[in-house]
């Protein structure tokens, strides 16, 4: 069972299908989608809609799509819905949340209120194993990124933790105390974080997705380019120039 991860997709429609076309003809069965797919970024009904049809397989040319199996929210779900700004850092970010509340359509809203878990967190059982899907982390769901540091014995439970937010991919592993473990006192956790598809910050503009074989185990951190140029194009005065020119150098 091969399960694409992705997180932060920010609509960047452009980046979104380039991933989903690298990435399907590889065998993916699940995906799991870790928030914020709107904001900071010129399509979020697009992007929507978009993933509507990947579960459906109408946009991917195939007769079966990716069957979404966890479907999050991040802050930006969040912040908007709730409409409360106050937690981003910047001016600009209140400004481009309200810009993009604005422009949700009617059919976007109702997806992210129906199709999407609004609790940022959700566990699920895969081929016996446990995981965890969260944006943040167990400190904070929608607003702090887990880290190597914050990861705690909280974590133990989980065969796989899987979060965003940071927009930085990483996997490490942690093996914490277990007196019932068969496997010398030892349980063993991963923890994944794909990157951004869409506003990627590990100064690489490309869009970045993880891949997680759940029957072997094996886990598979990955980059693809996508047209840059295209995407800036699309914005226009509304918004601060600033979320433009990131994605050329991915910061």
């Amino acid at each position: 069972m091969k399960i694409l991860i992705l997180s932060d997709i920010h609509a960047n429609l452009t980046a979104l299908m380039e991933v989903v076309r690298f990435a399907y003809p590889y065998g993916i069965d699940k995906a799991i989608l870790l928030g914020d797919h709107i904001d900071y970024g010129m399509r979020p009904n697009e992007v929507i809609r978009f993933l509507e049809c990947m579960d459906r397989g109408t946009c991917i040319g195939a007769d079966a799509g990716i069957e979404i199996a966890i479907n999050i929210w991040g802050n930006h779900e969040r912040a908007i819905f709730d409409c409360d700004l106050s937690q981003f850092s910047s001016d600009r970010g209140k400004k481009f949340s309200s810009y993009t509340a604005c422009i949700l359509s009617v059919g976007a809203k109702s997806y992210i209120a129906s199709r999407m878990n609004a609790d940022g967190i959700q566990s699920v059982t895969l081929g016996g194993k446990s995981v965890l899907a969260v944006h943040g982390s167990l400190d904070d769901v929608f607003w702090k990124s887990l880290t190597t540091e914050s990861a705690c014995d909280d974590y133990t439970r989980y065969d796989y933790v899987l979060s965003g937010h940071s927009h930085k991919p990483h996997y490490f592993e942690r093996y914490f105390d277990n007196p019932e473990s068969r496997l010398r006192g030892k349980k063993k956790t991963v923890f994944i974080n794909p990157g951004s598809v869409g506003q990627p910050r590990n100064h690489k503009p490309e869009a970045c997705y993880a891949v997680l074989d759940i029957t072997s185990g094996s886990v598979h951190l990955n980059a693809v380019e996508y047209d840059v140029k295209a995407e800036q194009a699309l914005y226009g005065d509304e918004v601060d120039e600033f979320y433009k020119l990131r994605l050329k150098d991915g910061i």
